[in-house]
């Protein structure tokens, strides 16, 4: 049961902000406000795109800014260079708004190169700190997988998850900094410890459920053990006859000219060359598997 206080929005990049901004729209980002009626402090979770369009949205529901969560690195959720875009970020609204970006330690590093913010402009965090934004306590949840520092927020009966957990499953752990063991272990041992009845509210619009955009507390919401029991250990079913893994990443090695299918992949995998030997049949690998001459 949420209290009276609780302010929350979701936004959604290219619809309620950044309306001419094409990547915003494909992007599909959300982005939240969490704070406090009565105090009139809030926050807001991973600004970028038009971070101007957001403070004006405060503004208008007589909101202050008191600070930024970050719930990972990425440029679409912090700002900075994506894909030879660049999008607006937590820098620009701190040119705006002076205020600090909360990070997990492990993530301070990558906000800072990502974003190019300082030191001064970040409130370090630990596992299981917890922040008030007037007399709302938000629950800082590390969740290391998709990145090394993500973080979740647990608020008033409602998770904001980043890009750790989606209505459909979770985020990606193919990318640098990535850990499917962490992100196994995010899912299944610290969010599979938050109440049941626990409303999720994802980093993307990745999935449409009941109102087409989000779940909402009027929503039939899908308990959150419902949510996280498809996710399951690679190791748990590499070897089962019935499923067929499909891996598609090369790894350079020392040798030049030559690469290899890395190590870490999963055992009994076939791998698909999506590379210029996309023609060449799938073939059977058990960790190594040499470039086709």
């Amino acid at each position: 049961m949420t209290s009276d206080r609780f302010y929350f929005r979701q936004l959604l990049s290219g619809r309620d902000f950044a309306t001419e901004d094409s990547m915003a729209a494909q992007m599909a980002n959300f982005v939240y406000l969490i704070g406090d009626r009565n105090t009139r402090d809030a926050v807001v979770v991973d600004p970028a795109y038009g971070v101007a369009d957001i403070l004006d949205i405060l503004d208008r529901d007589d909101m202050n800014l008191s600070g930024v969560l970050a719930s990972h690195y990425h440029s679409d959720h912090v700002g900075g260079s994506m894909m030879g875009h660049t999008i607006e970020g937590v820098r620009e609204l701190l040119e705006l708004r002076g205020t600090k970006i909360h990070v997990q330690a492990e993530e301070a590093e990558m906000v800072k190169k990502v974003t190019e913010v300082s030191d001064g402009d970040l409130q370090v965090h630990s596992p299981g700190d917890q922040i008030l934004v007037g007399d709302i306590a938000i629950d800082l949840l590390h969740t290391p997988g998709h990145t090394p520092g993500s973080q979740c927020f647990l608020v008033e009966g409602t998770l904001v998850a980043g890009d750790t957990l989606f209505l459909e499953g979770c985020g990606r752990t193919d990318l640098p900094g990535s850990d499917p063991a962490a992100m196994y272990h995010s899912l299944h041992h610290t969010l599979a410890n938050i109440p049941d009845d626990t409303v999720l509210f994802p980093g993307h619009r990745y999935s449409f459920h009941q109102t087409g955009l989000r779940r909402t507390m009027d929503d039939d919401v899908r308990p959150m053990s419902e949510l996280l029991s498809p996710i399951v250990a690679v190791d748990d079913v590499a070897q089962r006859d019935d499923i067929i893994f499909c891996d598609v990443r090369w790894y350079l090695d020392r040798t030049p000219g030559r690469r290899k299918f890395h190590e870490g992949h999963i055992p009994g995998a076939i791998f698909v060359d999506l590379d210029e030997h996309l023609a060449t049949l799938p073939q059977k690998t058990r960790g190594r598997h040499p470039m086709p001459a």
